[in-house]
C-alpha cells in the first residue's frame, strides 16, 4: 500500500487553480435578469414573455453561482477582517438573485446589480 500512498501534497482553493475571479461574470448575468424583466414589461406577446421568464430564471440562478464561486473560492477570513460587511454583502446578493427568479419587476435587476457592484468595489480593493 506505501507504493500508492503520495509522497507529495498539493493544495488549491478549488479543483483547477486557475486563480481568474472576477464580479464582472456575475454582473453579466443581472444584466442579462434585469433586461429580461425589462422586455417582460414592455411584450404583450404571451409566449415572448414566458421565454423572458425563463431566461431570466436561469441568468439569476448563474448569478447565485457566480457570487458562490467568488464568495467560496476566491475571498478568505482575512478579508473578512478587512470588510466586515463583505458576509452580509454576499448574503443579500444572492438572497437578491432568488428573489429576481420570483418577480419580473426590474427594480430587482437594478437592486441586483447595485449589490454585485458593491462588492465588485470590495473585490478590486482587495487585489490592491
Amino acid at each position: 500500500m506505501k507504493l500508492f500512498k503520495p509522497t507529495k501534497f498539493a493544495y488549491a482553493h478549488c479543483d483547477l487553480p486557475c486563480g481568474v475571479y472576477d464580479p464582472a461574470q456575475a454582473r453579466i448575468e443581472a444584466e442579462s435578469v434585469l433586461n429580461a424583466a425589462k422586455k417582460y414589461q414592455d411584450s404583450d406577446d404571451t409566449s415572448f414573455k414566458q421565454r423572458c421568464v425563463t431566461i431570466k430564471e436561469e441568468r439569476a440562478e448563474e448569478v447565485k453561482h457566480h457570487l458562490w464561486v467568488l464568495w467560496t473560492d476566491y475571498f478568505k477570513p482575512e478579508h473578512l477582517e478587512k470588510y466586515p460587511n463583505l458576509h452580509d454583502l454576499f448574503w443579500m446578493a444572492t438572497k437578491k438573485a432568488g428573489e429576481a427568479k420570483k418577480t419580473e419587476d426590474p427594480a430587482v435587476g437594478e437592486e441586483l446589480i447595485k449589490l454585485i457592484d458593491d462588492i465588485d468595489e470590495i473585490f478590486k480593493d482587495s487585489k490592491s
